[in-house]
């Protein structure tokens, strides 16, 4: 269903429209290439092919080696991926996280996770607005911190304020 002139979609952090480039790029693996690109026979083939022709083009443009990128299905598994990632790979040297208590449910359910693995997690409060103090996050900063995140989630800020 397309909105009606009268309706305004908010909601692009959850979905968005495909351009129109996208839409044709998928195509052949909407109709003809539908294999699977895990599996090991013909019908996966086309499709393998054509997600590791995409992993090159995306190292190429971010200057990265083809191995270091990874295609996930949304935000809630890169959320996953990411912080469980980073929590193991540098655990040796540190155990902390620091985010924002306004965080969405995919990042602080990980995080969960990581402090039943022993993980550290200190959740900067807001104010009330919503917003983080960089103060705040500063302070919760320790010698044992692994992952700041650059952009931490805080509320809109509201009209006027």
């Amino acid at each position: 269903m397309q909105p009606t002139a009268h309706q305004i979609y908010l909601d692009y952090n959850a979905s968005t429209p495909i351009a129109p480039e996208a839409v044709e790029a998928m195509r052949p693996f909407l109709t003809e290439h539908y294999g699977n690109p895990s599996s090991h026979h013909w019908a996966g083939a086309p499709a393998k092919a054509a997600v590791e022709r995409a992993r090159g083009q995306v190292a190429r443009i971010l200057g990265c080696a083809p191995d270091e990128v990874v295609f996930t299905s949304g935000g809630s598994e890169s959320n996953n991926h990411a912080l469980k990632g980073v929590f193991f790979a540098h655990r040796d040297r540190g155990d902390h996280i620091v985010t924002s208590a306004m965080e969405h449910p995919a990042v602080l359910q990980p995080l969960q996770f990581l402090r039943a693995l022993g993980a550290e997690v200190t959740l900067v409060p807001v104010d009330r607005f919503g917003r983080v103090d960089p103060d705040s996050v500063r302070r919760a900063i320790t010698p044992r911190t692994i992952l700041v995140p650059r952009r931490m989630k805080s509320a809109p800020t509201p009209f006027g304020a």
